[in-house]
């Protein structure tokens, strides 16, 4: 892998990429550990800070100061709680994703230690509970301190909340050290979790997402006696501060804390062989289904103190320990239904209704079954058992359908729109099928209004989704045109529930602002099939003015062939296009949509203003995720530096401008030696060129 990625990358490309992940893995730190509200998934997570230590190991000089590999956790917000610091660091994990990476764990152990192949070396391994890390200090026995890890440095003091958390003793009992601290995790059992959110649920409440962040919202609370309320367990994994250690090993220290009262992980075990390792993770792999809380995998420690004294730690985590990371969860559970959903663009979507069940730590009650061709495929129907898991451990996804094949009659997908009746077909060579209805139909007009809106297309403040569905329902909004005829509804806007003058005003008049609205971004937001943005752009280029492209649109549908022509000889449009364009303009519907949308507003001619820039006749490449703007808004600034904007990289490519996530069309233009520029890169000419 480091080979590969010093052959590939630049060392401006990897010094932009690290600096992207820096800032990026630091948001989902702060998510995770100072919210509790993180956006992506552990193995997400993962495969971000897997990505850093790649480019770090193949460009080690590039390492910097803010890099996730030096950082634990994340810095305490500001917070209610006050803040502690840890006398004793606490620290992170390395992960390991297959056995091959735990064999090079045990490799790197030996070496470390100058240890023989067949000197003896044994681990502990336990199952990785998915909680909040949390630290209690006794003195002379007794609870005086709690803390959450925090960056490992400063946590929050939560003394005053692991009070009421019966796993914790509040006096140690036996002879334990003057001072010992306690570290281990804070949990919540499946079962209370999801008594919890039906609790939630009853009392119109917010769900939580799953068992890790119900805890940790409920163990960070200002008022203890919301935590009071919370079911919450704990157990021990590890300390810190100490006066004494209780023990020569890893065994012996967690035996010790089990005899003053503290649980520790009930699959706790010592393997002496790597054999041994791999066949506890396994077991526990089988069992994790069936355990009573979530898991997300197993971790392993060197089992004597004195070798963990002498390995020591790197920048945020032990060389004497290692997490191997579970792959993504799958769970069994009963297709109740199957609802059929309508899009902005027509397509009828198939959305499984699922018998809750718990999948990588969150509820899954719906699961995207793609289209007709997937049901087919799958042969589910309402009554069947499936296995599920959240793809990418994200979308939730049918995996297999596990009911015997026996002689019942097949789900039968729909040949009309379930919400205006229209015909729904699919085109010649497509899977998906679609509703014909266009603007008649209830489901497309409410999307295409919302994307006539949108900040891509006429861009109107103060009319979002709630507000359009709402006027929607009153009866206001059933074409764009109407959008434009909201001024004579003012004294009714101002009637309703939550509008003021000043909202009324200012979306009357943002409104008002697009009565000359640019051509390409009228067009794109009618929401006609192949028509984004970019092809609007295109087609406006060459037509200038709305009508002409009407004209030669239908004239192209009506079988004239140099009405074809002339279409796809544009650049960038194809025959899908022009079919599109055609078949919006035959239907009644779409017609009268137009002439009333153009009665109200007045495009003027549509010109690119082009300026004198360095790319001005280049070819320009866009790839991989732009993070200051959209592909839309960089190509569109290509244009009016008078360059083109390609979407595919050739030896016609002048320049390709990279952004995270860049992959073969990155390696196509290092290897016809095409030049690369980062989104900073391009930004410099964009200002440059004024």
């Amino acid at each position: 892998m480091i080979g590969m990625l010093e052959i590939s990358m630049t060392e401006a490309d990897a010094a932009n990429e690290l600096m992207r992940l820096a800032r990026q893995i630091a948001r989902h730190d702060r998510l995770y550990h100072a919210q509790d509200a993180p956006e992506i998934t552990d193995q997400e997570y993962d495969a971000l800070v897997r990505r850093n230590a790649e480019l770090e190991a193949a460009f080690p000089h590039l390492v910097r100061d803010d890099s996730p590999s030096k950082k634990v956790g994340h810095a305490v917000a500001a917070s209610p709680l006050s803040k502690v610091t840890h006398e004793v660091r606490m620290m992170s994990l390395d992960n390991a994703f297959a056995d091959e990476e735990v064999a090079e764990f045990v490799a790197r152990v030996r070496r470390f230690l100058s240890l023989a192949g067949d000197a003896p070396l044994a681990f502990t391994a336990e199952d990785k509970i998915d909680g909040l890390s949390c630290s209690l200090r006794y003195e002379g026995g007794k609870l005086v301190r709690a803390a959450t890890r925090g960056d490992g440095q400063v946590g929050e003091d939560v003394t005053a909340n692991v009070a009421h958390i019966a796993d914790i003793p509040q006096q140690l009992t036996g002879d334990a050290p003057d001072i010992f601290e306690i570290r281990g995790e804070v949990y919540m059992s499946t079962a209370d979790f999801l008594a919890l959110n039906a609790r939630q649920e009853a009392a119109g409440e917010k769900l939580f997402a799953n068992p890790r962040n119900a805890a940790a919202g409920s163990l960070r609370q200002k008022d203890a006696g919301v935590t009071a309320k919370r079911p919450l367990k704990f157990w021990a994994h590890g300390w810190g501060a100490a006066s004494d250690v209780p023990g020569e090993t890893q065994v012996d220290v967690v035996r010790a804390l089990e005899a003053w009262g503290v649980p520790v992980s009930p699959l706790f075990t010592r393997c002496e062989t790597l054999d041994a390792m791999i066949a506890h993770y396994e077991s526990i792999n089988v069992q994790r289904a069936d355990l009573p809380y979530e898991i997300d995998g197993v971790v392993y420690k060197v089992d004597r103190l004195d070798y963990q004294q002498r390995l020591g730690f790197v920048a945020k985590a032990p060389r004497w320990a290692i997490a191997r990371k579970f792959p993504a969860e799958q769970a069994e559970t009963t297709l109740e239904a199957i609802d059929i959903q309508v899009g902005r663009t027509g397509k009828l979507t198939p959305v499984g209704r699922l018998a809750p069940v718990l999948v990588g730590g969150v509820t899954v009650t719906n699961v995207t079954l793609h289209n007709r061709d997937e049901i087919q495929r799958l042969g589910v129907r309402p009554g069947d058992r499936v296995q599920v898991q959240r793809a990418g451990d994200v979308i939730p996804q049918v995996v297999a359908n596990l009911t015997p094949e026996v002689e019942r009659e097949a789900f039968t997908f729909p040949d009309a729109c379930p919400e205006c009746g229209s015909e729904a077909v699919a085109a010649e060579g497509e899977v998906d099928v679609r509703c014909t209805g266009g603007l008649i139909c209830p489901a497309q007009r409410t999307e295409r209004l919302k994307h006539f809106v949108s900040r891509g297309a006429l861009d109107i403040d103060g009319l979002g989704e709630k507000t359009i569905d709402q006027f929607f329902a009153l009866g206001w909004l059933e074409s764009p045109a109407d959008i434009f005829r909201l001024r004579r509804r003012r004294e009714e806007i101002l009637a309703l529930e939550g509008w003021k003058e000043k909202s009324v005003d200012n979306l009357l008049a943002s409104v008002e602002n697009r009565r000359e609205p640019d051509a390409a971004r009228l067009l794109f937001g009618l929401g006609i099939r192949h028509v984004g943005a970019v092809t609007a752009r295109d087609l406006m280029k060459h037509f200038h003015e709305l009508p002409a492209l009407r004209s030669l649109a239908e004239k192209a549908r009506a079988g004239d062939d140099d009405a074809t022509s002339e279409l796809t000889d544009i650049d960038g449009i194809g025959s899908a296009v022009v079919e599109a364009l055609g078949d919006f303009f035959h239907e009644d519907h779409n017609r009268e949509v137009w002439d009333d949308l153009l009665s109200e507003v007045s495009p003027p001619r549509y010109e690119v203003e082009t300026l004198d820039s360095p790319v001005a006749g280049k070819t320009v490449v866009f790839t991989g995720k732009l993070e200051t703007m959209s592909r839309d808004e960089a190509k569109a600034q290509a244009e009016r530096l008078g360059a083109k904007a390609s979407g595919s990289v050739s030896a016609k490519t002048d320049l390709l401008v990279a952004g995270p996530g860049a992959g073969s069309k990155l390696k196509k233009a290092a290897d016809l030696g095409i030049e690369v520029l980062d989104e900073a890169g391009w930004a410099a000419i964009v200002a440059e060129a004024g």
